[in-house]
This record gives C-alpha cells, sequence and structure tokens, in this order.
C-alpha cells in the first residue's frame, strides 16, 4: 500500500491541514464548554474586577437540594420534559403530514411550501412580536375570535402562556422538520409505489410499507433534531412571556441567573457560577436523552434497513 502524502516530512502534511480547523473548533465550541465547566465550581458574578472564589459543589448543591428555589429549579426541569414531548411529538407528526400532502403533486405546492417554511427565516424577536400582536388579550385577533365564541382568554398573560409558547415553537420550527421529510421523500423510487399498485395496496399499506421504512434517516434526523432542540430552547419563552414564576424552562433559568433577571427585570445581580452549574444539568439531561435516543434509533435503522 502507498503512502499518499509521500515520505519523510510530506507525511505531517494531513496533521498540518487540520490544526486551524482543530484551532477554531477549540476557540469557539470545546474551549467555552471547559470553561463553564470550570465557571460552575466558582462564585463568578461577570463583573469586572469581582473577585472569584472556588466554592467545590455548592451550586450543584443550592441548585438541586437547597430550599424552595431548587424545588422551583426541578419544576423548571419537568417543565422542559413536558416542553420537549409536546413539541418533539406534534412538530414531528405535523412535518411528516404537510411534508406528504405536498408530495402529491397538489397545485399551489410551491407556494404552501414557502408559507409553511417562511417563520423558519424569521428571527425568535419577529416571531415573538407576530405572536404578541396576534394574542393581545385587548382586542387583537384571537382574542376578537375567542370573544365571538363567548369565551375569554389572557393568552399569554394567564395560566396557559406556557401552552401557547409550546404553540409558537412548534409554528417557528414545523419547517424544518418538513423540508426534511420532503428531501427523504424525493428519494423514494416511484417505482416501488407502481408494483405496490399493481399488486393492489391501499394508500395506507404503500405509505407503512413503503414510505415509513424509507424515510428512516429522515425519522431519525428529525426526531433528534426536534429533541435537541427543544430541551434547548428558552428564547420564546424570553420574548412572549418573560421571566414568570411557574413558566419558565430550565434554559430560561439559566440565562435569568447568569444576567439578572430572575425578578423579572434586568438587575446587577449576576449568578454566573451558579447559571454555569445549572447549564451543565441541562448538559446532562441532553447528553442522556439524546444518546439513548440515538441508541434506539440506530438499532431500529438496522432492523429496517439491514
Amino acid at each position: 500500500m502507498v503512502y499518499p502524502f509521500g515520505k519523510g516530512w510530506q507525511r505531517w502534511t494531513p496533521y498540518l491541514l487540520i490544526v486551524p480547523g482543530l484551532f477554531f473548533y477549540f476557540l469557539v465550541a470545546l474551549g467555552p464548554s471547559l470553561a463553564t465547566a470550570v465557571y460552575s465550581f466558582t462564585d463568578a458574578r461577570g463583573v469586572a474586577g469581582a473577585p472569584i472564589n472556588w466554592v467545590g459543589w455548592e451550586n450543584y448543591r443550592e441548585f438541586l437540594f437547597a430550599g424552595q428555589a431548587a424545588r422551583d429549579n426541578i419544576d423548571a426541569l419537568g417543565r422542559t420534559l413536558v416542553f420537549c414531548a409536546v413539541v418533539s411529538s406534534v412538530q414531528f407528526g405535523l412535518g411528516l403530514l404537510v411534508a406528504v400532502l405536498l408530495s402529491q403533486g397538489l397545485p399551489g405546492t410551491r407556494f404552501f411550501r414557502t408559507l409553511f417554511f417562511m417563520p423558519v427565516i424569521l428571527g425568535v424577536v419577529i416571531q415573538g412580536l407576530i405572536w404578541t400582536l396576534f394574542l393581545y388579550p385587548l382586542g387583537g385577533p384571537a382574542s376578537r375570535i375567542v370573544e365571538a365564541l363567548g369565551g375569554y382568554s389572557e393568552f399569554l398573560g394567564g395560566q396557559s402562556a406556557f401552552w401557547w409558547v409550546i404553540v409558537v415553537q412548534i409554528w417557528a420550527n414545523m419547517g424544518i422538520t418538513m423540508i426534511i421529510f420532503i428531501a427523504g421523500l424525493q428519494t423514494i423510487p416511484t417505482d416501488l409505489y407502481e408494483a405496490a399498485q399493481v399488486d393492489g395496496a391501499t394508500r395506507w399499506q404503500s405509505f407503512r410499507h413503503i414510505t415509513w421504512p424509507l424515510l428512516t434517516p429522515s425519522v431519525n434526523t428529525n426526531l433528534i433534531l426536534n429533541i435537541i432542540g427543544s430541551l434547548q430552547a428558552w428564547q420564546l419563552f424570553l420574548v412572549l412571556i418573560g421571566y414568570r414564576q411557574g413558566t419558565q424552562v430550565l434554559g430560561y433559568v439559566i440565562y435569568a441567573q447568569g444576567f439578572g433577571q430572575t425578578s423579572g427585570s434586568v438587575t446587577n445581580a449576576f449568578r454566573q457560577g451558579y447559571a454555569a452549574a445549572a447549564s451543565i444539568v441541562l448538559f446532562l439531561l441532553v447528553l442522556v436523552i439524546g444518546m439513548t435516543t440515538q441508541y434506539v434509533l440506530r438499532r431500529r435503522e438496522a432492523r429496517l434497513l439491514g
């Protein structure tokens, strides 16, 4: 076997070529992650000139076990799991349904693909502004509809605010799920559907025995992206409802603790060491759920596709 990079010092060429990539990976990804892990054992506040002291596991103990604040954090952890489960399942189902419908060659397909994907290219602030105006409880479009039906809702200002954020999260990201499924559907040979039709298969049987198994790579990709994305989501909570007890998820707790917004307004009570500890807890949660999901999906893929 001939080594393709020559002899002597030329053998080091591939290693030298990957050095810039490794440097930037360490600079923007691995380095900050390691720094966060170190900060989680300190009382760092992120204020220039403020001393940083080593506190050991105190931040973790306070976050998980110390009084009412710890119970609130556990509640936020539970809401994060609920948010992940509802967003992942509904967004997955809607994305698949819309992708199948828009792959039938019906009139207006391009228009509706653009329409459903458009929220993805909007920023979180614009998405939040659109829904804040739509759900404005004093004369907004949604309020008028509810009043016409004889009801009343405070929408983002009431107890249902958490569920409205779920609706907006699904609306904002369903386009990505749809596009991945459409790409997967376009890789399935039409010959298989024609053969199934000749054999008398119904549409449901064609979907169950042809479409669903051959969509496995798209299914795996969408499930992983949906689960990890929803576990880390918090920006819409900030834009739509702010820090309100009983509605925040773990990602928002980290941001609020790190940048002094736990009172509903910006203060100088930064607790970035404590927030770093909370972010490590979230990282472990994402790691465990992500790895477990990936393991299950790989076993399913091996069983279906060999």
